[in-house]
């Protein structure tokens, strides 16, 4: 996110930002530290958290409570002893405990619904990297979906009230979040806790006598050994984010690997078909994914997509030696099964080819059939055109390597409507972590039958709109995806 994307200042939907909202949330801040204040009446704004008690089965249930009790989670986060804001993905503030409140000397009118960064503005200094670095951490949670922690952080302050002095403070931090049903980021909470008072206290007791500032100060051996671990923390986050710079590189690598080895996602002379390819989101895990559209001749059309098991530059390669070669035997044979016997005979040759998937189809405009044999792969969908789908998985057979390379393959021919739809994909579309293939599979046949009607383009977009939200949970896996319209 540049700076001049930064929300600040502006409202977020659902949050009060102007100054009314702002007075009743501290006024109920205080009547929270006050027991002996009246409440607010229940139809009274709040910004802070203040989801309604949690009674039923089904609350005590989600919420990790194996009891029937009530609980305001409203009151146990303004509770926690820790400092805890909630941002919104816009990295606007939607509340802060009574704890945050305090550490941070700033009331929640001048919290809640304001840009992060705009609150809490970098020091001017040209040392100063605190904004960038927590900027990095949280645009990373974002992207994964999964909590960052990060090691000591120099973060001076604003003083508020005095506009242009910043004061130096010391912060431990870790973003958590707090993802949905579909495992988008909803909610970040960014929990902090201020070590200052101790990294000054081991500045203090660093100094050697006679110099210019000696002091007195010396650590107790617990405090001693905190502050040691706090300065370890500082190497290992640098060494951290030299590692994440080199698996930064290798992920750009594996990534321009592939897309040199796969035909160009614009197809002019098949305006009839889209394909969409995705590489994995982490560093680590590209992977070996292909997809591929060849003319046979006038009125054929081979289609094929294959995963290689592995992660990275060597995924990657194995996956440019099948997919060549795959191209080559459809092209020689025109039989999906003879072309995968072929291609399962040479896997046995090629390192890291083990347990490979594909599919291959053959596409006859003039006879409106599809044939297809499939290695281990998720079957094809075949959605006609009055909405109904069907699975293509007669002809399915072990994946590439995985058993005698001397059986022959099968193949199935089904046959179709003009106007109906071919889809062929990844299990990356419809893998979840935690969760039977099959549920996927259901959400990719739902969403083309809602969508079948529109043309590829369109029609693959919504496929991956529908079952890819981003960053999601789940396996982190390439995608590749083929829409081809019969």
């Amino acid at each position: 996110m540049s700076d001049s994307d930064a929300p600040g200042g502006r409202e977020s939907p659902g949050i009060r930002t102007d100054s009314d909202a702002a007075a009743e949330a501290e006024a109920q801040t205080a009547a929270d530290l006050d027991p002996e204040s009246p409440q607010p009446s229940s139809s009274s704004p709040s910004p802070s958290p203040s989801p309604s008690p949690a009674s039923s089965p089904e609350a005590d249930s989600e919420s990790g409570i194996g009891i029937d009790i009530d609980i305001d989670f409203g009151k146990v986060f303004q509770a926690l002893p820790s400092p805890v804001m909630l941002l919104a993905p816009d990295l606007t503030i939607i509340s802060a405990n009574r704890a945050y409140v305090q550490v941070s000397g700033r009331g929640l009118e001048e919290l809640v619904g304001r840009f992060i960064f705009d609150v809490f503005p970098d020091s001017p200094s040209e040392e100063a990297t605190g904004a960038r670095t927590l900027r990095t951490s949280l645009e990373r949670l974002l992207a994964t979906g999964e909590r960052d922690t990060m090691a000591l952080q120099k973060y001076d302050v604003e003083v508020p009230d005095r506009p242009g002095v910043f004061e130096e403070r010391y912060w431990s931090t870790v973003n958590i979040p707090v993802l949905d049903a579909d495992g988008r980021v909803s909610l970040i909470a960014h929990r902090v806790e201020e070590v200052t008072a101790l990294v000054r206290a081991r500045q203090a007791a660093a100094r050697k006598p006679g110099t210019q500032r000696a002091s007195p100060t010396t650590l107790s051996q617990e405090d001693a050994m905190t502050a040691d671990l706090l300065t370890r923390s500082q190497e290992l986050q640098e060494l951290n984010e030299e590692l994440r710079k080199a698996h930064a590189r290798t992920h750009e690598v594996a990534v321009t690997l592939q897309r040199a080895m796969l035909p160009g996602t614009a197809l002019p002379r098949h305006d009839f078909a889209a394909v969409r390819y995705q590489p994995a989101a982490s560093f680590l895990n590209v992977c070996g994914d292909w997809y591929d559209l060849i003319d046979l001749d006038e009125d054929r059309l081979a289609a094929a997509v294959g995963d290689v098991v592995g992660h990275g530059l060597e995924a990657a390669g194995v996956m440019g030696q099948l997919r060549s070669a795959l191209s080559a035997t459809i092209r020689a044979t025109g039989r999906p099964a003879d072309a995968l016997t072929t291609l399962a005979q040479h896997a046995q040759t090629v390192e890291g080819a083990l347990a490979t998937t594909a599919v291959q189809a053959v596409i006859d405009r003039a006879a409106h059939t599809v044939t297809y044999s499939c290695a281990g792969h998720p079957p094809p969908l075949l959605a006609h055109p009055d909405g109904t789908v069907d699975l293509l998985d007669t002809a399915t057979d072990p994946p590439l390597a995985a058993c005698d390379d001397t059986i022959l393959r099968t193949q199935a021919t089904v046959s179709y409507t003009p106007g109906a739809t071919l889809v062929l994909y990844t299990d990356g579309l419809i893998e979840r972590r935690g969760e039977d293939i099959d549920h996927g599979l259901h959400r990719l046949t739902h969403s083309l039958k809602h969508h079948h009607t529109l043309p590829p383009e369109p029609l693959a977009d919504a496929i991956l709109t529908d079952l890819v939200p981003a960053p999601r949970r789940g396996p982190d896996d390439d995608t590749a995806l083929v829409v081809i319209r019969l």
